[in-house]
């Protein structure tokens, strides 16, 4: 089994950063740069400074040629790397969905009159199919829509879909019926019932998702630019005040210049939080091909949103927290009999049992004992399970070997007029308080002891759990399991709490007790069962190998069907939060600097005072302001890295992030902009 990893995609790929700046050159245009109003105002802005470099190259405009030409251009470049960090973002996933695209193929498929085998069949084009039309897939042949398996079994090749070299089975009436549109069957033949219109497939879905092209604004997107707005407007009343007062201060004291609107529209841009504005869009888009990157498709940027948020998660035993196969971990023998008699009986009982349990017993009699699995007598009657009997074993040698539920093989035992062990209940007790399944085997009549079956836990599942512990967030384990079992797996695991025998209503009821309380809640589920559940949990996970109604109810899909996979969008949930905090921390303590190397220069003239607030030492009011506006331009394409890949993430308690971002982040915001500035102004020095 095999995975074909995605091609690692940087963001310094030439074919990217080319295709990224002709994008964001198109993005100047106002019609779309509109829907970020900060950059918006400052390419409205540009065109003013552009319009008094023009002024000043005539002599109407009394300000250096120079100065106002390069201010023009850095405002300018300040918009295009806003642009450029969106479009580059863009382009990653636009990659990506080419080469989505070249899996899409249009086939031929075969639509049913009547959904039976052997029924008459029409040759269509995939791109007649509609949503409840029936298909017949045959070996070799590509599935040409979304669907569920209604009839059949097959192998299916989902490599084009997720990556996974390992073919698939699919099968109707379970939990495994869902095929994808492009995917091949390459063992048997199915029938499929199309449940996805031309267009509105899960392929469809997954590149346009990943393109941007139907991405919509977050709630905390929103909030944040409503934000960033307001503090823009701020600054540009602050500034458009700045002028009259400039005016009326040069008349009252008689000296000094008026500050030029130059001067003005250096200091709006310079303080209106433009490093967050020009990264929002890019942090966004990021996030969701990071998802992808991981093989899971976010069907809207609130689910990852609400990732960042979730305070519970809801996980299943099995396959989540346990590997999801019993393991035989030991023979414990009663009424005298010895563990080699025990592993030999058990061993014999299990020759016919295919099952994970039945092999693991074969495994464990060979490690402990040297036991070979001997192959079958020639006049061996194999015993298969049934829920009925809850047991199962072989006949041969006038012999007949039994292993299952302790009441069960009791029973059998005494309708052979076997004696029971004292001590057989005493055993069986203990190893299911202990969370494993106790297994009895027995030799015609005689009870030789118990098997200890155990659900075997995922490596390094407790240190998970307590990485989300540290971050606030409360894990409950769902199990069909009795109390008894499930008590033991969860203090094992060290989960915080447990669900045992657990119906679809008790799952839908815990949800919603969970959000009553104010809690975001996730969960995973593969099941038609699980649908309710999923459709009212906050983010909702479902299995890509999972019914049709699952993925419908959920509003993400891991394409790998790996349940613990939860975990990992819970980070980069809370990691897509955490960078667009820390940036817009940054943003606004930025402005700090800016303060002392503009506003000393712009009134200087004015009140010779404010000199001492030149705390840099700058050379000159003019390359004081140019210094300034040149590192707003260069610190979004410095940042651009940041955005794309996220913040590290930290497990922590949120007023421990609060501290460390504020640290790190804010200090940073306001040191980083002085040693920047007056690097800037001593390179201008050397030229003017």
């Amino acid at each position: 089994m095999s995975k074909h990893p995605k091609p690692a995609l940087s963001a310094f790929d030439p074919h990217l950063l080319r295709g990224a700046f002709v994008e964001s050159l198109r993005k100047l245009d106002p019609r779309a740069l509109w829907r970020n109003p900060v950059m918006f105002a400052v390419e409205i802005a540009s065109v003013v400074t552009l319009v008094t470099f023009i002024l000043s190259l005539t002599g109407i405009n009394r300000e250096p040629a120079w100065f106002t030409g390069l201010v023009s251009l850095w405002l300018w470049l300040t918009v295009i790397f806003s642009t450029f960090a969106e479009a580059l973002a863009e382009g990653r996933g636009k990659a990506r969905a080419a080469s989505l695209r070249k899996s899409r193929t249009d086939v031929t498929a075969k639509r049913l009159a009547k959904p039976e085998f052997g029924g008459d069949y029409t040759l269509v084009g995939a791109n007649q199919l509609r949503a409840g039309d029936h298909i017949l897939v045959g070996k070799g042949e590509l599935i040409a829509g979304d669907g569920e398996v209604v009839a059949g079994a097959a192998l299916v090749n989902e490599a084009a879909v997720t990556g996974e070299s390992a073919p698939v089975v699919r099968e109707s009436g379970g939990d495994r019926s869902a095929v994808t549109g492009g995917t091949e069957v390459i063992a048997n033949e199915i029938i499929v019932r199309i449940t996805a219109n031309p267009g509105e497939t899960f392929l469809d879905r997954m590149i346009s998702l990943i393109e941007g092209a139907r991405r919509r604004k977050t709630p905390n997107e929103v909030a944040l630019e409503v934000l960033l707005i307001a503090l823009t407007l701020v600054f540009l009343l602050v500034c458009a005040n700045i002028s009259p007062l400039s005016i009326f201060s040069v008349t009252a004291a008689g000296k000094g210049e008026p500050v030029s609107l130059t001067i003005l529209v250096a200091l709006f841009v310079c303080l209106a939080p433009t490093t967050i504005a020009a990264l929002l869009p890019a942090i966004g888009i990021a996030g969701m091909d990071r998802l992808f990157q991981k093989n899971v498709i976010a069907l809207s940027g609130r689910a990852i949103e609400a990732a960042g948020d979730v305070n519970v998660l809801l996980l299943d035993k099995t396959g989540t927290i346990t590997l999801g196969n019993r393991e035989a971990v030991a023979f414990v023998p009663v009424g005298g009999h010895t563990e080699q008699e025990l592993a030999e009986a058990a061993l014999t009982a299990s020759l016919g049992d295919d099952t994970p349990e039945g092999r693991s017993v074969v495994a464990l009699a060979g490690q402990k004992y040297g036991l070979g699995a001997p192959s079958l007598p020639a006049d061996a009657e194999i015993i298969a399970f049934s829920a009925d009997t809850r047991l199962s074993g072989v006949n041969t040698g006038g012999n007949r070997y039994r292993k299952g539920a302790s009441d069960s093989v009791v029973t059998f035992a005494r309708e052979l007029k076997g004696a029971i062990p004292k001590e057989l209940e005493r055993v069986v007790s203990g190893i299911a308080r202990a969370g494993a399944t106790p297994l009895v085997v027995c030799r015609n009549g005689e009870i030789l002891g118990v098997i200890n079956l155990k659900d075997i836990l995922k490596g390094g599942i407790q240190e998970r759990f307590q990485q989300l512990r540290s971050m606030g967030i409360r894990t409950v384990m769902i199990t069909g399991d009795n109390p008894l079992t499930a008590a033991a797996i969860a203090a094992e695991a060290q989960v915080d709490d447990f669900l045992a025998q657990a119906k679809p209503e008790d799952k839908l009821r815990l949800i919603r007790e969970n959000q009553e309380q104010g809690y975001m809640v996730a969960m995973t589920g593969d099941g038609t069962n699980d649908a309710p559940a999923l459709a009212q949990a906050d983010v909702a996970v479902a299995m890509n190998t999972g019914t049709q109604p699952a993925r419908e109810a959920a509003n993400i899909i891991d394409l790998d069907s790996n349940p613990t996979k939860l975990l990992d969008i819970v980070e980069v949930g809370k990691q897509i939060l955490m960078t667009r905090g820390n940036l817009t921390t940054f943003s606004i303590s930025n402005d700090v600097a800016k303060y002392f190397a503009i506003i000393p220069a712009a009134l200087v003239s004015i009140y010779p005072q404010l000199g001492v607030l030149n705390v840099m030492g700058l050379g000159t009011p003019l390359s004081a302001i140019l210094s300034a506006v040149i590192f707003n331009a260069v610190i979004i394409p410095l940042l651009i890295p940041l955005a794309l890949r996220g913040t590290p993430f930290r497990p922590m308690s949120a007023d421990r992030m609060l501290i460390h971002n504020l640290l790190v982040y804010g200090a940073g915001g306001i040191i980083v902009p002085f040693a920047g500035i007056k690097a800037i102004d001593l390179l201008i020095g050397l030229f003017v």
